[in-house]
C-alpha cells in the first residue's frame, strides 16, 4: 500500500465509462491536465481545469462529460465546497436520465455521493449511497471504485465507534492493495489503516503507516489535499511517537499547499491547525477550528484548543467553553466516539453534560436488553480487548467495564469471556446475512 505512487493518466472516473476514442476530445484533454495539476498539488488549477471539463465540448463521440463532471465533483468534496459538489453531482444524475449503459457512471456518482455525505458529517447518507454504489460497480464489474467506497464505509463506522465493522473495511482495502486497485489515493487507504491501529492501541501500532505516509512525498500530497483534517491528525501521533522532525514535515507540507493554493479555505485551515498544534498556540487552534470546512476537522481543532487551555493556569472556563464547541462539532459530524472522548475531558473539569453521545454498536445486532454501552463493552470484549482497554476506548474506568461485563454475563446467559466471544459473534453473523455493501 505505501508503494511510491502510479500516476494514471486519466483521472479514475473515467474508467467507469468508456471514453471516446477521439484523439482530439477537449473534454478529455482537460480532464487529464487537471488531474496531472492536482497530482502535482496545484489544486486551484485542478479545479480550474476540471470545471472547464465538465461543460462538455464539441468534438467529443463518446460519453467524456460524464466522468469529467465526477471528477470535478470529486475535487470539490475534497477541498469542502459541498454546495457545489452536490450541484455538480446534479449535473451527474441528469445525464444519467433516459440514457442507456450508464450504470458505470451511476455507481461513480454514489460513491462520490457518499464520500460528500461524509464530509458534511451525515454518516447515515454517507454508508448508504456507498453501499448502492458498490452493488452497482460489482454490477457493471467496475471494482476499481471499490477502495474509495471502502474507504468512506472504514472511515464512516470508525467515527461512530465500530471498530469491528471499521476493520472489516480496512481489511478489504488491504486485499483491493493487494490486486492493484488502489493508484488512485494509496495515501487515503493507509490513512484510513492507521487511524483504525491508532483507535486499537495507539499511535506506536500505527508507526508503520505514519512514517510510511510521512516520508513518502507524493503519498503524503495526496493525502493533505484530499483530506482537512489529515494534517493535524498526522502531527498528534508522530509527536506521540516522539518524532519532532516527523511533525514538523507534515506541518510544513500542509503550509507549502496552502501556499500554492491561495484562496482554498480547506487547505488554509488545515496548516492553520498543523501549526497551532506545533507551536501549542490555543488561540491559533480556535482560529483553525472555525475556519475548518469540515466539521469533524474544525470539531477536532476545538478540543486540541480545549485541552491545551485546560492546562493552563486560569483558563478553566474558557477550556469548558471550546471543549463543549468540540463536543458539539463531533456530534454534528457523526462521530459519537470522539464526542464522548471530550465528554470524558469535561467530566474531569467538573463539568456534566445532560446529553451523552450515543456510541454506535454492531448495527441489527439484537442486543436483547443490553443498554447501548453494554453493547459496546460487548463488542469490543469480543474482539480480545482488556477491561482497562475497553475503558480507554469508552472513556470510562475498568472498574466500570467490570461493572458493565457482569450484567452483560447475565443478560446474554454466558458466564466467560469466550462464550461471550462466541455469542457475539453469531449475533453479528445473523444481522449480516441480508445484505453487505462491502
Amino acid at each position: 500500500m505505501l508503494d511510491s505512487l502510479f500516476r494514471l493518466e486519466l483521472p479514475p472516473a473515467f474508467s467507469a465509462m468508456r471514453a471516446c476514442d477521439s484523439d482530439s476530445c477537449e473534454t478529455v484533454r482537460l480532464s487529464s491536465l487537471s488531474f496531472s495539476a492536482w497530482s502535482r498539488g496545484d489544486l486551484t488549477d485542478a479545479l480550474r481545469l476540471s470545471d472547464a471539463a465538465s461543460q462538455g465540448h464539441p468534438g467529443c463521440t463518446g460519453t467524456c462529460i460524464g466522468p469529467a463532471t465526477i471528477w470535478h465533483s470529486s475535487l470539490l468534496v475534497r477541498v469542502r465546497e459541498p454546495v457545489a459538489a452536490a450541484r455538480s453531482l446534479a449535473r451527474v444524475e441528469e445525464l444519467t436520465v433516459g440514457a442507456r449503459d450508464t450504470e458505470g457512471l451511476v455507481a461513480a456518482s454514489l460513491v462520490c455521493a457518499g464520500d460528500l455525505a461524509l464530509a458534511q458529517g451525515d454518516v447515515a447518507a454517507a454508508v448508504d449511497a456507498v453501499g448502492r454504489g458498490v452493488r452497482k460497480a460489482r454490477q457493471a464489474g467496475l471494482r476499481c471504485l471499490l477502495p474509495d467506497a471502502h474507504t468512506v464505509m472504514a472511515l464512516s463506522a470508525l467515527r461512530q465507534g465500530n471498530v469491528s465493522v471499521s476493520l472489516e473495511f480496512v481489511d478489504q482495502l488491504r486485499d483491493d492493495a493487494l490486486l492493484g486497485r488502489t493508484t488512485d489515493r494509496p495515501g487515503q487507504y493507509a490513512w484510513a489503516a492507521a487511524q483504525l491501529l491508532e483507535v486499537q492501541g495507539g499511535a506506536k501500532s500505527a508507526a508503520h503507516f505514519i512514517v510510511g505516509i510521512i516520508t513518502d512525498d507524493q503519498l503524503v500530497l495526496e493525502l493533505l489535499a484530499s483530506q482537512p483534517a489529515a494534517a493535524a491528525w498526522l502531527v498528534r501521533a508522530t509527536r506521540e511517537l516522539g518524532d519532532a522532525s516527523l511533525a514538523q514535515r507534515v506541518a510544513a507540507e500542509a503550509s507549502g499547499l496552502a501556499a500554492r493554493n491561495g484562496g482554498l479555505r480547506s487547505m488554509e485551515a488545515a496548516a492553520s491547525h498543523a501549526r497551532g498544534l506545533l507551536e501549542e498556540s490555543p488561540e491559533r487552534l480556535v482560529s483553525a477550528g472555525e475556519s475548518h470546512l469540515d466539521p469533524w476537522a474544525g470539531a477536532s481543532a476545538f478540543e486540541d484548543a480545549g485541552n491545551l487551555l485546560a492546562d493552563l493556569d486560569r483558563e478553566r472556563d474558557r477550556a469548558v467553553e471550546v471543549l463543549e464547541r468540540a463536543v458539539d462539532g463531533y456530534t454534528n459530524a457523526g462521530a459519537p466516539r470522539d464526542a464522548r472522548r471530550v465528554v470524558s475531558r469535561l467530566r474531569g473539569l467538573g463539568v456534566r453534560r445532560g446529553r451523552y453521545p450515543r456510541y454506535v454498536s454492531q448495527d441489527g445486532v439484537n442486543t436483547g436488553s443490553l443498554t447501548e454501552t453494554e453493547a459496546a463493552v460487548a463488542e469490543l470484549v469480543s474482539h480480545g480487548f482488556t477491561n482497562s482497554q475497553v475503558g480507554e476506548h469508552l472513556f470510562i474506568s475498568g472498574h466500570t467495564v467490570a461493572f458493565h461485563l457482569k450484567k452483560i454475563f447475565r443478560k446474554l446467559n454466558v458466564a466467560s469471556r469466550v462464550e461471550l466471544t462466541r455469542t457475539w459473534s453469531r449475533l453479528s453473523d445473523a444481522a449480516a446475512e441480508p445484505a453487505s455493501p462491502g
